[in-house]
C-alpha cells in the first residue's frame, strides 16, 4: 500500500524544538479490521544513539518501525502515520487486546535502559502524548510499557523511567501509596494483575516482575502484601476491558 500521509502535529507549551520532524518508515500497513488507536505503548531504542535507532526505524529489512522517536535532546520524528499501524509491540497483549500493534501509538525514547531519561526528552514526551491523548480520546490507563504487555520478553522503558512524573501531568496512572506489608491477600493476585490487563502468556511470576518494573522498580522476591494491595487497588480503579473494545 501506498505510505500514509504523516499529517505532523506540532508540540505545544515547548520552547524549543517545537516542531515534529519527518522521515516516513516504509515498515506499517493498515490497521486491521479499521480499529482506531486507543493505547499507546513506550519503548525505550536500546541503541546507541537517535539516529541510529532511526535508521533500523526505517530499514525494511528490520521490519520494525514506531510513530514516533523523541531523541534525548527532545527532538521529535515522526516516523508512521498515527492512522496507520506501525510494528513495535510485537507479541504479547494488554487485556483482550493481542493485536497490540494495530490498536497502538508506538513512541521508541533515545536511551538504553541503563541511565535517566533526560529532562527535554521528558518535556517532549508530555506534549506528544498530550496531542496523541486528546486526538484519539485515549485516557490515562491506556498509556503502557512495552514491558507490562510483554512480560519477561521486554523490559523497557524500564526501572528508569519515571512514570510519576506523567502520572503528575494526568498522562499515565499513578502508583497508590500503600505502606503495610499485610495490606493485602496475595493469594488474588494473579486475578487482579489479570483484570488489570496483565494477561500476555507467561507464568505468575513474570507477571508480577513487570508489574513491579512500572509500580515497584528495584524491588524483588517473593510476591507480598504491598504488591497485592497495588494490584487489587489499580484493579479496582482500571479494570482494563471495563469498557466496550474488540480486540
Amino acid at each position: 500500500m501506498a505510505l500514509p500521509a504523516l499529517g505532523i502535529p506540532r508540540l505545544s507549551g515547548l520552547p524549543h524544538r517545537a516542531e515534529i520532524n519527518a522521515r516516513p518508515s516504509p515498515n506499517c500497513g493498515e490497521r486491521r479490521g479499521g480499529v482506531r488507536p486507543d493505547l499507546i505503548v513506550l519503548h525505550y531504542t536500546a541503541m546507541a544513539n537517535a539516529r541510529a535507532a532511526e535508521d533500523r526505524l526505517c530499514d525494511p529489512s528490520a521490519e520494525v518501525s514506531a510513530h514516533y522517536l523523541i531523541a534525548g535532546d527532545g527532538a521529535v520524528t515522526q516516523l508512521v502515520a498515527e492512522e496507520a499501524r506501525a510494528w513495535h509491540a510485537g507479541a504479547g497483549r494488554w487485556g483482550a487486546v493481542a493485536d497490540v500493534n494495530s490498536r497502538s501509538i508506538g513512541i521508541e525514547l533515545d536511551n538504553r535502559g541503563t541511565h535517566p531519561f533526560a529532562a527535554p526528552q521528558m518535556d517532549a514526551l508530555e506534549a506528544l502524548l498530550a496531542g496523541i491523548m486528546a486526538r484519539w480520546q485515549i485516557p490515562p490507563q491506556r498509556v503502557i510499557g512495552h514491558s507490562d504487555m510483554a512480560p519477561g520478553r521486554k523490559v523497557d522503558p524500564g526501572p528508569r523511567f519515571d512514570w510519576a512524573r506523567l502520572a503528575r501531568q494526568g498522562l499515565a496512572i499513578a502508583t497508590p501509596r500503600i505502606f503495610a506489608e499485610n495490606s493485602g491477600d496475595t493469594a488474588q493476585l494473579s486475578a487482579d494483575l489479570h483484570r488489570l490487563g496483565y494477561t500476555a502468556e507467561c507464568d505468575d511470576a513474570t507477571r508480577l516482575a513487570a508489574f513491579r518494573l512500572r509500580h515497584r522498580p528495584h524491588h524483588h522476591g517473593p510476591p507480598d502484601g504491598i504488591d497485592a494491595a497495588l494490584a487489587r487497588e489499580l484493579a479496582a480503579r482500571f479494570p482494563v476491558d471495563g469498557r466496550p473494545a474488540s480486540a
